[in-house]
This record gives C-alpha cells, structure tokens and sequence, in this order.
C-alpha cells in the first residue's frame, strides 16, 4: 500500500525512498522515470545514502538505468551499504531509478536530486554518443559545454570519432570551437582544438579519461556535431597472432546498450582467417522485417566496414565457421538502447598459406619460410615426425611417397584417396598447441586438398573446412614445374604400356608366320 516511484518530468526536481528519513518499508519495490526535454541529459546525484549491506547487494539495494528499459545493458550501477553512488549524466534525455528492499532490516534509504543539463556532464558507459545542443538545429550562442568521458573501470585508453562537424571557423578557432583533453579537466594536455565545417580526425586518449569542451561566443553559429565515443579495451581490439580468441563486453553477463564494437584481425600476408563461433545469444530478429534491425554481429572481410560482407547474425543463431578471403578481417557488434543480451564468445585460427599437390605415388607440400619463420623444419611434418619438412630456398617442403609418413588408403564417396595428416607444432613451454591440416589425394586425377581439422582447442572446433582454392591451383601450376624433374611415375607408367604394346605386336606377327 505504500505509494512511491512515478514520472518525474520537470526541469528538476528531489525524491527519495518512502518514509525518508524515517526508515522504508519491508518489501517495497519503487521505480522513477526521469524525462527531460529531448536532446538533454540527465544530472542525477544523492546527499543521503543507507541501505541494508550485502556483498553482492541482494538484499535491499538500488539501481540506476540509462534510459527507460530496464534491462541490463541499460544498468549504470547497482548500490547498497552507506557508499552513496557516485553523479551520473544519462546518456539521452531519460533516467530511470528502481529501488527493492526485503522482509528483513531497513534503513533510513536515500535522498536524490535530478536536474536538465542542456549540454555535457559525466558519462561513464563504455561507449555513447555526445551532440551540441539542439543539434542537428544550430546551436545556441553564448554556450559552454564540458563532457567528461570515462570512468568505466575498463582502464584502456578513449577514442572518440566525429559524424557530424559544422562550427563557425575562423582564424585560430577563437570564436565558436570544440577543444579536446587528455583527461577529465581542462588542466589536462590538449589533444585538439577544432572549428569550421572540417571533421576532426579520430582521436585517442592515453588515460582513461577525456574531456570535451565546446564553445560558442555571442553571435553566427552553426549546425554543430555529432561525436561517437568508445573504450578500447573491452570494445576495441586488434589481433595480430595466429590464433587467439575474443567476446562481447561483460560476457557471459548482458552486453551494455548503445556499443559500437570493433574486433580487427590482422595477420601476416598469405594466412586466411578462420573464426568459429562458440556461443552466440544477441537480441531477436524484427518481428516487422525479419532482420537483424536491432542488436547484431557482422563480419567483413578485409580491415574495413566497405569490405565484402561474410555473415550479419542475431538472435541465438549458431553460425558455421567463416573464413576470410585476405589476411584480415574485421567482427562489428551494434547494440541498440534496450534488449541487451548475453553477447558472443569467438575464437579464430590463422589458416597456414600452403600449396599441396599430387601425384599417383607422391605427395608434394610447400609451406612460405615466412609464414612460420619463428618454427624450426622439424616442427612441421607429415604422419610421423620422422616425415618432417626440408627448407628449400624460401619454403618449407615435404614430397615423400604415398607408402611413408602415416599415409592410408580410404574409400570416400566410391572414389579411392590417399589420406594424411599435416601437423604444425606451435606448442610453446607447457601448452601444447598442434595444427592438424587433412592432407587428401586422388591418384587417378592427381588432385589435391587439404583441410583445417584441429585448430587452438580440437574439442571445440572441429567443424572443417576445404582451404584449397582457386589461388592454391594457381600456386600448384607454378609448383609442378618444381616437382615435374621429380615425378617419374608417370613416365615410367607410359613407358610400360608401350613395351606391353610392342611385345604384343611381335606376338601376333610370330603367330602369323607359324
């Protein structure tokens, strides 16, 4: 029966738990919405704070949401004991705070006070986006507005890039300009200092913190700007070794709301990207259109977003493996305002550049020096170790006949091959890390192929693949005419069937005669 929470949509205002500051109610549950003009954000900050302790806050506790929805990517912070919560700035124009208390212990509860700030205040999400006031309207004279970003607890540096750029220009920036500073006040070093109708180039923090200063003098304004901003720890990464793996922020907890999320893998030139999918759970498909219009995962190939588009995945899709056509690739996350769910868990594996190739008695494998050049030849073999590679020149090569080196016959799909296994030892120390490539010929048509079968962690990713190309066969023709003085099967082979071919001539003449 105790009424509490409601719509609080003046320009500020003060509300605090029930029977403040009398001690509240067993077994209350009170939510407050905050609503400022569109455009706005909202400064919230408490000058009382008591609440029932719990390690976890599973008793008694309050929550403060960025936005509407209550749902755990919209989540600032979840509070309790006698700490009260540090000032929060929401992200857009509306708050929402929810207090619980149980059936036990109650305390003297909290005091909070909210007010409209038309431009800046603290942001602490690990990504968000900042606009002048009004934008995309042109901005008012005479402001001053301060964003200090950061605070998120990840500890990596900032980066904040522009959309949107239009401010009055002129000599030196003196009159309407956007200045940047590497941390959270403008005694910080400048980073930039920017007017005019130019973008300024992306730029990063080296602290945890960066502050944004606009402002405008008396008269000519502009359209104004639209900035991104971002973490680059947990939400921008790139990756250069051969095999490693990734997920969303926070998993396996909900993934924050409105991220833009950037994954870069780069590996030396020749290797492919290979990424396996070990659990996906993002928000649905549109119930309208059927696609992923909300939260979703892209993959491009390439380093960039204009790159060929590999796969665009939502919901609790479990997708195949994909790999890249080039050495790099890129995985973007979108998240929208609410539905946060529990993200992704990725893990790749550079795929080794080789040309493999066949004959009806031999295999040939050539691996590029500088693809592996931190392995020693004998880490690289075929069946046994025994059957390790050659450093010929510049490659890594292996040619041994098909009775060595572990090698089998095997019946698949009604058509004879010769089966074996490439292994590729990156074992460093105590962790064992072996690469199994499939190693597959058809005598009768000497073709070759080979296939990834056990990357970082066999257990999970054993789903293969076919690696062999149109550029392997292209990079096969240039070594035939390597291997050609060395296979002589087929010469030998001819010759026998002209000899049969001969003896059975000068047989039948002799008949004849008799």
């Amino acid at each position: 029966g105790i009424k509490c929470g409601g719509v609080l949509s003046a320009s500020s205002g003060n509300f605090s738990s029930p029977n403040f500051p009398g001690p509240y109610p067993y077994e209350t549950e009170c939510t407050w919405l905050i609503v400022v003009a569109e455009g706005s954000s909202v400064l919230l900050s408490f000058s009382h704070f008591e609440l029932e302790y719990h390690a976890a806050c599973a008793y008694d506790y309050l929550q403060v949401y960025n936005g509407a929805a209550q749902d755990q990517g919209n989540l600032l912070g979840t509070f309790c004991g006698h700490s009260p919560p540090p000032p929060f700035s929401s992200a857009w124009h509306v708050m929402s705070v929810v207090f619980r208390s149980d059936r036990h212990v109650a305390k003297r509860g909290f005091a909070a006070a909210y007010r409209k700030d038309a431009c800046g205040g603290q942001l602490t999400g690990l990504s968000g986006e900042i606009t002048s006031p009004r934008y995309p309207e042109s901005y008012p004279n005479d402001a001053e507005c301060r964003w200090s970003i950061g605070g998120t607890g990840s500890g990596g540096p900032l980066t904040l890039v522009f959309a949107d750029f239009q401010v009055e220009g002129s000599q030196g920036c003196g009159f309407d300009y956007v200045a940047l500073f590497d941390g959270p006040t403008a005694a910080a070093p400048r980073l930039g200092h920017y007017c005019g109708s130019a973008r300024p180039p992306r730029t990063v923090s080296s602290t945890p913190y960066l502050l944004v200063l606009f402002k405008s003098d008396f008269n000519i304004g502009g359209r104004g700007f639209k900035a991104h901003f971002y973490s680059a720890g947990e939400c921008q990464q790139v990756f250069t070794t051969v095999k490693g793996n990734f997920s969303s922020p926070r998993y396996p907890n909900f993934y924050p709301n409105n991220l833009k999320c950037q994954w870069s893998i780069q590996l030396p030139p020749g290797y492919r990207v290979k990424v396996f999918f070990l659990d996906m759970e993002l928000e649905g498909r549109s119930s309208l259109t059927g696609g992923c219009d909300y939260d979703h995962l892209a993959a491009f190939d390439g380093g960039a977003e204009n790159g060929s588009l590999l796969g665009r995945w939502c919901g609790r899709e479990n997708p195949s493996p994909i790999t890249s056509r080039s050495n790099q690739l890129l995985l973007v996350l979108h998240t929208d305002r609410n539905m946060a769910k529990r993200g992704f868990s990725i893990a790749y594996v550079g795929v080794v550049p080789m040309n493999v190739s066949c004959t009806r008695t031999d295999f040939h494998i050539q691996i590029p020096v500088q693809s592996l050049a931190h392995l020693e030849r004998n880490r690289i073999y075929l069946g046994t170790p025994s059957c390790a590679a050659q450093v010929v020149g510049r490659n890594f090569k292996i040619h041994t006949r098909f009775d060595t080196c572990g090698t089998e016959s095997q019946k698949r799909n009604n058509t004879s091959v010769i089966i074996s296994t490439l292994y590729i030892d990156f074992s460093s120390g105590n962790q064992e890390d072996i690469h199994q490539y499939e190693v597959q010929c058809e005598p009768k048509r000497k073709e070759a192929s080979v296939t990834l079968i056990a990357g970082p962690d066999p257990s999970r990713l054993s789903q293969a693949e076919n690696l062999l190309d149109a550029q392997q066969r292209e990079g096969r023709a240039t070594d035939a005419r390597e291997t050609k003085s060395q296979d002589t099967s087929d010469i030998v082979f001819i010759s026998i069937c002209i000899l049969a071919g001969l003896l059975m001539v000068i047989a039948v003449v002799g008949l004849v005669l008799l």
